[in-house]
Parts: C-alpha cells; sequence; structure tokens
C-alpha cells in the first residue's frame, strides 16, 4: 500500500488502517472500491451527457425549418 493509502479520515478522525481490524480493513478497501467505481460511473455519465448535447444538436439541425 502507498503512504496515502495507509490512512484514511472519516467524520474527522485519522486512522491508520493498518491498526484496524481485518473486518475494518475490509470496509476501508469496500469504500475505496465503491468510490472509485462511482468516478467511473461519473465520467461515464458526463460522456453519455455530452454525447446527447451532440445527437440534439444533429437532430435540430436536420429538422425543417420552420416558413414564416
Amino acid at each position: 500500500m502507498a503512504d496515502n493509502e495507509q490512512t484514511i479520515t472519516i467524520d474527522g478522525q485519522s486512522y491508520n488502517t493498518t491498526e484496524l481490524s481485518e473486518n475494518a480493513q475490509n470496509q476501508v478497501l469496500n469504500l475505496r472500491v465503491t468510490d472509485q467505481e462511482i468516478a467511473r460511473l461519473k465520467q461515464q455519465l458526463a460522456i453519455y451527457q455530452t454525447a446527447r448535447v451532440a445527437y440534439a444538436r444533429a437532430l435540430s439541425e436536420e429538422l425543417p425549418k420552420e416558413k414564416h
């Protein structure tokens, strides 16, 4: 583990993960994996939102223009 991965701060209190119980260490790992997955999903959402804007713009350009 890298040095910055050996501590975790929860509710303003820092803990050395190597001093935590095995169950607590597993929960820390679960939190880190979950945080990584949330970040990945946020990136995907940003990509999809950007694509949606592009598709909507392309559709708008293809629609018949109103004649006045």
